[in-house]
């Protein structure tokens, strides 16, 4: 049994906290706290109203101040501190784990808010002081990053002696209905996306224009798409982890109306994260520009998916041996008759 308080009240900390829910015999206290706690309460509802648990607990907490994190943390004593807010946030919420002594969880790593770059040596930099607080720290936790990773330990575990060449590709076969929207928080996605791209090669990183290098990928159940390289932040963590590894690339799927909206918002400067004064207030365009497209928190309950549509399909792929001539393995131990996973 174990007490887990989630910070973020987004798209993704609403299907955590249910999936937390569902597993009263893990975690037996909840709370969710975010900076609106009007939202928290209504995942908390929404979770009643399913009939999973109605006993969880809401509160209001400004993630970027350490002190008022500490509050909380030590008020509520939670075993586990899951982070599903910005990735603005992480630095300061680590640092309010170790000074309340509480194990802390992500899904994405820390990029800072005044420049779109994303890498995971400011979080690696509190290794230490973790581990001498004797504290545990699980970086990237979430879909992609954190099952990529999974499939790929399972596969150099059971199924390979050396992984030469690995490349995770990401298919979204929904539909949403919508002229541009993005599947998770629109400033985050367009920050990411815009980025140069990166990708391991012979013992160094390569650095690409974004979105420079693509290909057309045939995806099991969904057919072929054209997938970009991006710079993923999995990658760094799996090439330190699997060091025979000499090429490693992270591929996403992008259908032309989505790149032509792109190209029409970064050409007119919605992308920018500069502030300006509009009327006396300064914002920031790309923020302007998230407040007033589709929230994928509403507009993902009615997206059409093709029936086991993939959204990753790394680890499959190699273990039957039925990769893209650009991936291939080395050194093959003898295939069991036993599945990674559905594709």
């Amino acid at each position: 049994m174990g007490k887990v308080l989630i910070i973020g009240a987004g798209g993704v900390a609403t299907v955590a906290a249910v999936k937390v829910a569902k597993n009263s015999d893990v975690f037996d206290e909840i709370m969710i706290a975010s900076r609106t706690v009007s939202k928290c309460e209504a995942i908390a509802k929404r979770i009643a109203d399913m009939g999973l648990r109605n006993d969880i607990k809401t509160a209001q907490v400004d993630a970027d101040n350490v002190p008022e994190l500490v509050a909380l943390f030590k008020s509520f004593q939670p075993d586990l501190v899951m982070n599903l807010a910005l990735p603005y946030q992480d630095l300061t919420i680590m640092e309010a784990c170790l000074e309340a002594g509480c194990h802390y969880l992500d899904t994405a790593n820390y990029e800072p808010k005044d420049e779109a770059h994303f890498e995971y040596s400011w979080q690696w930099a509190y290794r230490e002081r973790f581990e001498k607080a004797g504290l545990c720290a699980i970086l990237g936790c979430g879909f992609d990053p954190g099952v990529t990773s999974i499939y790929t330990a399972y596969a150099a575990k059971h199924h390979f002696d050396e992984i030469h060449y690995l490349d995770i590709v990401d298919c979204n076969a929904g539909d949403h209905g919508k002229a541009f929207a993005t599947n998770f928080n629109p400033e985050i996605n367009i920050r990411e996306i815009t980025q140069k791209g990166l990708y391991w090669e012979n013992g160094k990183w390569v650095e690409t224009e974004p979105l420079e290098i693509h290909q057309t990928l045939t995806y099991p159940n969904v057919g072929p798409r054209e997938s970009y390289l991006l710079h993923h932040e999995e990658i760094e963590s799996l090439v330190i982890n699997f060091p025979t590894i000499k090429r490693a690339r992270f591929w996403m799927t992008f259908g032309q109306e989505y790149l032509t909206h792109l190209r029409v918002i970064q050409n007119i400067g919605m992308d920018s994260i500069v502030p300006i004064n509009y009327e006396g207030h300064m914002i920031q365009p790309l923020q302007f520009l998230k407040a007033v497209l589709p929230n994928p928190k509403i507009w993902v309950k009615t997206t059409r998916e093709k029936p086991l549509s993939v959204a990753v399909s790394v680890v499959s792929r190699m273990v039957r041996n039925t990769l893209t001539t650009s991936t291939t393995t080395a050194r093959t131990k003898p295939l069991t008759t036993k599945r990674v996973c559905k594709a």
